[in-house]
């Protein structure tokens, strides 16, 4: 087979690799810096009902960071699909250490986080219900994993 049918081959699987590393990085510093502040600020004043905050403990500093996700609460269980999997910083500190805290509709709840690799990721977005998150969720995520948060009572 000549070389440059060979190279060819590669490329697609190269590009692919390329784009996925850009648009994580692309979409991480986004919601660093201009998605997630005024998101933050809005859900802790309560005008924004459809999202929540999820507070981990950083795996480094051990200073608690506060992540906007959408509204997952269903019942004791609070569901998130995290759009980066295990690249996401909030899934990492819940790696380091599950012990977490949501405010979810004005109020602060503990609980302990689950990650959840044999989950269904999009049809976990189908039954929480949350249709506009679920679509940024798909179209801005590459790795979908599925969190599991079981809340104190």
């Amino acid at each position: 087979m000549p070389a440059c049918v060979r190279r060819s081959r590669l490329r697609p699987a190269v590009y692919k690799q390329t784009m996925s590393v850009t648009k994580v990085g692309l979409v991480k510093a986004l919601q660093k810096y201009l998605v997630n502040p005024p998101a933050r600020a809005a859900i802790d004043l309560g005008l924004l009902p459809t999202h929540a905050l999820v507070e981990t403990k950083g795996r480094k500093s051990g200073l608690p960071r506060r992540t906007p996700v959408g509204n997952g609460l269903t019942g004791d269980t609070f569901w998130i699909v995290a759009e980066h999997g295990h690249k996401a910083a909030y899934v990492r500190n819940i790696e380091a250490d599950p012990r977490v805290r949501v405010k979810v509709r004005g109020r602060w709840r503990r609980g302990v986080a689950h990650l959840l690799e044999d989950d269904d990721p999009a049809a976990r977005l189908r039954s929480i219900g949350r249709r506009v998150n679920g679509l940024g969720v798909r179209a801005f995520g590459t790795d979908l994993l599925t969190v599991r948060i079981d809340l104190d009572r």
